[in-house]
């Protein structure tokens, strides 16, 4: 008699991570398409990311932020460091952000801006995560899959007055790229 195929063997179907940080440490490529609903504009932005633990640098510039409640301990954080080219309405351009990754025993972590505002939380565990970050009168709802010990994915619907977006981001794991 047939049975039924676990699911971490399924294409498509998440692939549990027990630890966050673990999982997303090191470098990664990106592939993020970019779409404005409201004008049908769509864009793309290729580059990479990089998850790596916080430097003594980074610590002293954000000490104000952590001591009012934001961030973690110092040397458990990962900085999530994005840097590559977007390309939008015929014009290519660099960009590049930094957010941070504070990690809990659990396994789980919170995301925080580079400046220790709170972004989003983040549990991976059953390698699917759903997640909603309010800005400003707009509303982000995230949705992370993990798809192997490679590959994840990453979605934001963007919806409010300001913004009507859909942007869908393949992180694929790579080595630290030549400068």
């Amino acid at each position: 008699m047939p049975t039924e195929p676990d699911a971490a063997t399924v294409p498509g179907a998440p692939y549990a991570v027990a630890d966050a940080a673990e999982y997303l440490a090191g470098w990664w490529t990106i592939d993020r398409t970019v779409l404005d609903v409201r004008t049908g504009t769509q864009g793309t932005f290729r580059g990479t990311a990089h998850f790596r633990p916080e430097g003594p640098e980074e610590s002293d510039a954000l000490k104000d932020s952590e001591s009012s409640g934001g961030g973690a301990a110092s040397g458990a954080v990962l900085l999530h460091v994005e840097e590559g080219e977007l390309t939008w309405n015929g014009t290519t351009a660099p960009a590049a952000r930094t957010l941070r990754l504070c990690p809990h025993p659990d396994g789980t972590a919170d995301v925080t801006f580079a400046d220790g505002r709170p972004f989003h939380d983040l549990d991976l565990r059953t390698g699917h995560w759903t997640t909603r970050h309010p800005c400003a009168a707009d509303l982000y709802d995230g949705e992370f899959t993990v798809v192997s010990p490679g590959e994840w994915h990453l979605r934001w619907q963007v919806g409010g007055p300001a913004k009507a977006q859909l942007l869908c981001s393949v992180y694929r794991r790579t080595v630290r790229p030549l400068p």
